[in-house]
């Protein structure tokens, strides 16, 4: 299973910049801790050192269901402003968010037609009578390249092979950015409140809700023994 997931500041300010750059560290820590391979695709930096715009992140393994479901949606996290240190909020929002509907291109030799013909222009006198000219092309896009650079059809075809697996991965990112510009459009505004989860302070620490009872147990014991008083 694979999934593209993006996380980004939308209209946030610096501070939420730098919010994405601090939670793509946590973001792939925990995705290893769960054995999740990952790839960054594309990186739009902040307007300053050690920010990020957004990140756009490849996952990759048997289950990612379950670990997303922790994640999608605004994450806060709160602390004083690293740029503004008089700022007053202390609550910043970012977004992370799946890309669906993209399809990537996979490039597969068998998939590329040859067609061998006359090089052209000057390069000896077996240029214009040998055919050694390769014109490749991939037949699922309809991309198509010419090799002529070398008297060899044989190093052609190489360089064909080699320059179409280059327009490919050229128009899978082309076809990336396009769906990472309408899920930017989509989320210019990060969502503020009801959080799927919240960090604090500079080392991002996580707010784990109270795992014990300890709390209740002891308000308990304090209005039973008020109550047995009002008894006696």
């Amino acid at each position: 299973m694979e999934k593209l997931i993006q996380i980004t500041s939308g209209r946030g300010p610096l501070e939420c910049q730098w919010v994405v750059a601090k939670m793509l560290k946590v973001f792939l820590d925990e995705a290893k801790d769960n054995t999740i391979n990952y790839e960054i695709i594309h990186r739009e930096e902040g307007d300053e050192n050690l920010t990020l715009k957004s990140v756009t992140i490849l996952l990759k393994s048997k289950e990612l269901n379950g670990f997303l479901k922790n994640w999608l949606g605004s994450i806060c996290w709160i602390g004083k402003s690293t740029f503004r240190k008089l700022h007053k909020r202390s609550n910043w929002f970012i977004g992370i968010f799946e890309l669906e509907e993209w399809e990537k291109i996979n490039f597969n030799e068998k998939d590329i037609r040859f067609q061998t013909a006359r090089s052209q222009g000057s390069g000896g006198q077996n240029v214009n009578k040998v055919n050694t000219a390769v014109r490749a092309t991939h037949i699922p896009t309809g991309l198509s390249v010419f090799a002529q650079d070398s008297r060899s059809q044989l190093e052609n075809k190489k360089l064909s092979i080699s320059r179409l697996k280059e327009k490919v991965l050229e128009q899978n990112i082309s076809m990336l950015q396009k769906r990472m510009q309408d899920t930017w459009n989509n989320h210019l505004q990060v969502q503020r409140g009801n959080p799927v989860r919240t960090f604090s302070g500079t080392d991002f620490k996580k707010n784990h809700q109270e795992k014990t009872f300890k709390k209740q147990r002891n308000q308990f014991k304090k209005e039973l023994k008020n109550y047995n008083n009002d008894l006696n």
